[in-house]
């Protein structure tokens, strides 16, 4: 059973509920201020056709296919089924995807979207990843996570940040502990794709676990933190747990 959550008062019954927000109103859709966000190593802005033929030709090197494997879509055949897929998916406001740029090569490496967006609620899912090996295991792939996660709650102001995958995806469900999400639970059965059930695993951020979880990245990302070899110094995984003891003090505060 998932704790009750310590952000919570009592009303006038004596029942536990959660705290007021009184002066709450619905965030901005990413699609009313669509920006290209800059980082040291890559940027990430909207998609667009583009990008389509910079896109296909790094996805070549995953000749397989195993990108796509726990993608809704599935590996396009050709370039002109790839551009195709890149139109449609660039006059999408939700999902709405990005091209992730390797500032290095000037190239796009990689896609994410934002999705599954609530603004009532301050609610949004980052989702439909898709890091070609010339991205994956990079300083760019975790930049731009982080690029996206800090405009969600900094920008937009966004107070709840959504992964979810295929339960049996174990290499996304570690990616999400390693971005600082806490895993939530499986939802049975939750998702038919590709003639196949699919459980769904939930992770998520909170705008309250969301500062030391952003300094974390800082200190990761830091050109301090890397050495003449370009090894980490320390791991991404390894400050989330320095950083994030905070968390403890921070709750406590508010029961």
């Amino acid at each position: 059973m998932m704790p009750i959550s310590p952000s919570h008062t009592s009303n006038e019954l004596g029942q536990p509920v959660g705290l007021a927000m009184p002066d709450w109103t619905p965030r901005p859709l990413p699609t009313q201020q669509p920006q290209v966000i800059v980082g040291r190593y890559c940027r990430v802005e909207p998609i667009t056709v583009a990008h389509a033929e910079q896109l296909f030709d790094a996805n070549s090197d995953d000749a397989e296919g195993r990108n796509w494997t726990y993608l809704f879509a599935n590996k396009p055949a050709d370039l002109a089924a790839y551009r195709q897929w890149v139109q449609t998916m660039s006059q999408s406001k939700d999902p709405m995807m990005h091209a992730i740029i390797n500032l290095d090569s000037g190239c796009a490496v990689g896609v994410a979207s934002f999705m599954r967006i609530e603004p009532n609620y301050g609610v949004i899912e980052i989702g439909n990843i898709n890091f070609s090996p010339r991205l994956q295991r990079t300083r760019a792939a975790t930049e731009a996570m982080f690029l996206m996660m800090r405009h969600a709650f900094d920008v937009l102001g966004y107070r709840r940040y959504e992964w979810k995958c295929d339960s049996l995806n174990m290499p996304s469900r570690a990616a999400a502990q390693r971005y600082g999400f806490t895993f939530e639970g499986i939802f049975r059965q939750a998702v038919v794709y590709k003639n196949r059930s699919r459980d769904t695993a939930w992770f998520s951020i909170t705008d309250q676990e969301w500062p030391p979880i952003r300094r974390a990245f800082a200190h990761w990302l830091a050109l301090e933190n890397f050495d003449a070899q370009g090894q980490q110094v320390q791991s991404l995984g390894a400050l989330m747990s320095l950083y994030r003891p905070a968390l403890a003090t921070a709750a406590q505060a508010v029961a």
